[in-house]
């Protein structure tokens, strides 16, 4: 059987990498999709922040973004405004978003992948901090 997997990635980002290089471990195929390159609809990020169980504001990137300058951290700000500011500006959406017949989720810290997959990948394997998540053995440690 096919376990499909779709990762919303953005190739320089340290977690992102990581979470594509945990799914590849455990002998997946993802899809792969620059966000940044693709960009994002509106229905499409409403789609993934409702089965993720996320808000907007849940999923804005404000670190290393424009949100702040763009003043999105402000708590009036709508979510309506919010949705715009992202699909306008793709890199103000958090990463990365990994879909499986699991669930979704937004994997930060990239461990969090590990319950979206079938089987865990043989260890060791860590984190993009040098955090060890998975020993020689194969067990989760986190």
């Amino acid at each position: 059987m096919i376990f499909p997997i779709v990762i919303y990635h953005n190739p320089d980002c340290g977690t992102s990498r990581n979470v594509l290089t945990i799914v590849r471990a455990a002998g997946y195929s993802p899809t792969v999709v620059d966000y940044q390159t693709e960009g994002w609809s509106r229905a499409h990020l409403l789609g993934l922040f409702a089965a993720a169980n996320l808000t907007p504001r849940l999923a804005l990137r404000v670190d290393r973004s424009p949100a702040e300058l763009m003043g999105l951290t402000k708590s009036a700000v709508p979510d309506s405004q919010l949705l715009a500011a992202m699909v306008a500006h793709p890199i103000l959406v958090n990463r990365p978003f990994v879909c499986t017949p699991r669930g979704v989720r937004l994997c930060r810290p990239s461990e969090a992948v590990l319950d979206l997959l079938e089987h865990v990948p043989p260890g060791p394997l860590a984190k993009e901090d040098g955090q060890m998540i998975i020993d020689a053995e194969g067990n989760r440690l986190v």
